[in-house]
């Protein structure tokens, strides 16, 4: 929600994330959701600095607007109501196929956890994965080549 059209870098395919307790770090995206973040931004008025997703009308999206979206796409698709699809489930499943096939430290740092050795050990703080071992997890996710592989 925080995502501002300053915060992309078409040319490596990153968006550069404000998260909590003032966590800030880069993320990989598809060349394809790049383009579709940009055109978003310019069709809708988002200005530098403003707040990218934004409604028709020009006015930023709230949280309410997702909850929303999953009510009426479950009265579309009755096994996203059935199965509790949501943002979140969007994320563990993303997260547990790249842990899947790129290892725990990739899925680590794909998912932004800190580097603190509180969620799994001691280990955990030796385990780190590179920005571009992100982006290349995302690449084999979207089937699309990424500038930083």
């Amino acid at each position: 929600m925080a995502l501002r059209p300053v915060d992309l870098d078409p040319d490596q395919c990153l968006i550069l994330l404000r998260e909590k307790g003032d966590t800030v770090r880069w993320q990989p995206v598809s060349p394809t959701l790049m383009r579709y973040l940009q055109r978003h931004a310019e069709e809708r008025g988002a200005t530098d600095t403003g707040q990218l997703l934004r409604y028709r009308n020009g006015q930023p999206i709230t949280y309410r607007r997702y909850d929303h979206l999953w009510v009426r796409i479950g009265e579309h698709l009755p096994w996203v109501y059935v199965q509790q699809i949501s943002t979140h489930w969007l994320r563990h499943t993303t997260l547990t196929w790249v842990e899947r096939n790129f290892g725990y430290g990739v899925a680590r740092a794909y998912a932004g956890h800190s580097d603190s050795g509180s969620d799994a050990g001691t280990t955990a703080t030796y385990v780190r994965a590179t920005l571009q071992e992100v982006a290349a997890a995302l690449a084999a996710l979207t089937n699309e080549p990424h500038p930083l592989t």
